[in-house]
């Protein structure tokens, strides 16, 4: 027994991807085509992306918001997870990988629920909240540029209802963020976002060691 988090090796790793936790085949396939791309790290672990999924469900999550699509692969795991009804809408600049996702959108027939914004994500936050509706949102997911994490955190504050839930990823930085000597603009800025956050008092939150790290920050009732 130990009071903290357990390091993953090798071995432990693999038993990890054996039973714990279910990949549908066609994100297996979806996440094998993309680690031949030439930005293959920026994919979403498979234990993370079934996390969101079963996360989504628990706390009834019907408006999802996702910042940074790369190839589909958490909105496609988020749609399989939620039902007919849900509806989710995604935010990326790169016409090239997103057409990747929506080919394996169509192929799994939850293209229609899944709406892709191209541009800048800020741009297309700010719209959103300037329609005045309020906290549209359920959960949203932030997975892009690091510079910018803390501006899409604020965006997502007043556009994720009360009781819902902000999630980040690479809020670890493959530990960098614990590197001192490390004043890498992208670092310094997770860095940045990550000390915000745990003294946001509008949230709960906590910082999980799955995959490349991942803040989860609930706007408070």
């Amino acid at each position: 027994m130990t009071p903290r988090t357990l390091a993953l090796t090798d071995p432990l790793h693999d038993y990890l991807r054996q039973v714990g936790f279910r990949e549908p085949g066609l994100l297996q396939k979806l996440r094998e085509e993309t680690l031949r791309l030439p930005h293959a790290s920026m994919l979403l672990a498979p234990e993370q992306g079934q996390f969101l999924g079963l996360v989504a469900r628990l706390i009834g999550v019907e408006r999802y918001l996702e910042v940074g699509t790369f190839t589909g692969y958490s909105a496609l795991a988020i749609a399989l997870a939620l039902g007919p009804s849900s509806t989710i809408v995604t935010c990326d600049i790169d016409p090239d990988t997103t057409r990747i996702a929506q080919r394996y959108w169509r192929e799994a027939g939850v293209a229609d629920r899944i709406e892709l914004r191209l541009g800048s994500a800020l741009s297309t936050l700010d719209a959103m909240l300037s329609q005045g509706k309020g906290h549209p949102f359920d959960m949203a997911f932030i997975d892009a540029d690091k510079e910018n994490l803390l501006v899409y955190y604020e965006r997502c504050i007043k556009l994720v209802r009360p009781g819902g839930l902000i999630l980040v990823d690479n809020t670890l930085w493959e530990g960098s963020v614990a590197d001192t000597s490390d004043h890498d603009p992208a670092t310094q800025a997770i860095r940045a976002f990550n000390l915000a956050v745990h003294a946001d008092p509008r949230v709960d939150m906590v910082l999980l060691p799955i995959g490349d790290g991942l803040t989860l920050a609930r706007p408070r009732p």
